[in-house]
């Protein structure tokens, strides 16, 4: 062969990749095969300034929770009801197709009664009693808002910055930024419990790590004997026979990958690793056994049952305290199309206790100060009824144009309200904050310069919250 075309075959990319990585790739299969060490510490620029929040939980409350009927009060509320909703202040939104066929849109006020409460005498319905007693412990913001109005893009907007399936979803973003504090645990864990609303999907693409490396993906935890699917060895297969296994497929993966320089056969290798740590570590952490009578006593009598939303609270403390990244409980079962009363009387009585009760254990154990807990949905509800009025029932569409979401801990403002909306809640009249404001938020709190924070993919520098002006609420940090 002619010595230049032979040189110049040496140089291709994949060779250039294949020789350059072999090295580094055994630097790297050694770490991930040691069970000594703290996992991947993430990006090493990262965290870009001294963090508030060491972890995340967020209580999401799939479906939409009706902010007039918890917490966006107003007397004038009262006043207004049963009055066609003036054009004035409906500004020929967009409607869904459950209501875009209607002629008339009478204002319900809710249809329960609000108290104030703490030293800022804060509004809460009394559907939340047990969130009302912590007031004083969070923020709310009352200013939320979206352009989705539609269960589906608005839930994906929220998670992943973008209403388009396919991106990476906040808590993807933050191990993939931030790495791991516990080598046995996920840093990103899912858990699902199901209230008695009308439940709306849940797609595994909303934990998802689209573009970014396959390990930052959620893994999702169920209730019942087998929290984690294939997690169990098969029958015949003992512990050391599944080392020896996983240690020959390692080798066999990083052959693969000198050959090829293909990063995810690393991501592939990390994943099998944590599976074998997680089989210790997850029976321990989902074993509640261990819990004294007190902690069921204050979550709430549901916590008893696994699955329930009460349990994965119980979970999700266990996990803080185990140093997992982001917990994620997602409740299902919020969308109040019909029935509203009934069924919100139930998706409160599912969440309020257990809610309040985290954020008192997270702070008695002293974990809240480094904790951020977040709890809200993709969008809020109309002040109009959707279908026919009645003296005891309702339904409420979908509203983004404002919602409520309440944040406690990591240094979060206490006994707090933020934003306002005008007297039918349902435009902000004072400073709004957009769900890409609300993720740059939570991650400034971790430490991370949101317009800094990218991944290159497509020709772009990819970030969670967008491009078009996202900003830190800097008015709810102490």
């Amino acid at each position: 062969m002619d010595p230049l075309l032979e040189r110049k075959r040496l140089m291709t990319r994949r060779s250039l990749l294949t020789k350059g990585g072999r090295g580094l790739g055994a630097m790297a299969l050694a770490s991930m095969l040691r069970t000594d060490t703290l996992a991947d510490v993430g990006q090493s620029s990262l965290p870009d300034f001294k963090p508030r929040a060491k972890r995340v939980i967020y209580l999401f409350m799939s479906g939409g929770p009706s902010h007039i009927d918890l917490f966006d009060y107003k007397p004038a509320m009262r006043e207004i009801h049963g009055i066609e909703l003036p054009e004035s202040i409906r500004q020929g939104q967009r409607l869904t197709t459950m209501t875009s066929g209607q002629t008339s849109f009478p204002c319900v006020a809710p249809m329960f009664d609000f108290q104030r409460h703490g030293k800022q005498r804060t509004w809460v319905s009394e559907l939340l009693p047990n969130i009302a007693g912590i007031v004083d412990d969070i923020t709310i913001i009352k200013s939320m808002n979206t352009e989705a109005i539609n269960h589906d893009p608005a839930i994906t907007y929220i998670n992943t910055g973008n209403q388009q399936p396919g991106k990476p979803s906040l808590g993807s973003w933050l191990s993939y930024g931030l790495g791991s504090l516990n080598r046995d645990l996920p840093d990103y864990v899912v858990m699902i419990s199901r209230g008695k609303g009308n439940l709306q999907a849940l797609y595994s693409r909303l934990w998802g790590s689209g573009f970014l490396p396959s390990q930052h993906q959620g893994v999702k935890f169920r209730s019942g004997s087998d929290p984690v699917l294939y997690l169990s060895n098969p029958a015949g297969v003992d512990q050391a026979t599944r080392r020896r296994m996983l240690d020959g497929i390692a080798a066999i993966n990083q052959a693969k990958y000198e050959e090829t320089g293909d990063a995810e056969i690393h991501a592939r290798i990390s994943q099998y690793e944590m599976a074998y740590n997680m089989q210790t570590s997850v029976p321990g952490l989902m074993d509640l056994s261990d819990e004294p009578e007190s902690t069921f006593e204050l979550y709430g009598e549901d916590s008893r049952t696994p699955g329930t939303f009460a349990a994965n609270c119980i979970l999700a403390r266990r996990m803080a305290e185990r140093d997992v990244r982001f917990v994620q409980l997602f409740h299902r079962g919020w969308d109040g199309h019909n029935n509203l009363p009934n069924e919100i009387r139930g998706q409160a009585k599912d969440t309020d206790q257990a809610s309040a009760a985290l954020v008192r254990d997270l702070q008695r154990r002293g974990l809240l100060e480094d904790t951020l807990v977040i709890w809200g949905g993709e969008f809020g509800r109309t002040i109009y009824s959707q279908g026919t009025l009645t003296e005891d029932n309702h339904g409420r569409d979908h509203h983004g144009r404002c919602f409520s979401v309440w944040m406690a801990g990591a240094g979060i403002r206490r006994g707090f309200e933020f934003g306002e909306t005008d007297d039918f809640a349902y435009n902000i009249v004072r400073d709004p904050v957009h769900i890409n404001d609300l993720n740059a938020t939570i991650l400034n709190q971790l430490g991370i310069d949101h317009e800094h924070f990218t991944f290159p993919y497509q020709g772009l520098d990819q970030r969670l919250t967008g491009v078009e002006g996202a900003r830190v609420v800097t008015e709810v940090i102490a």
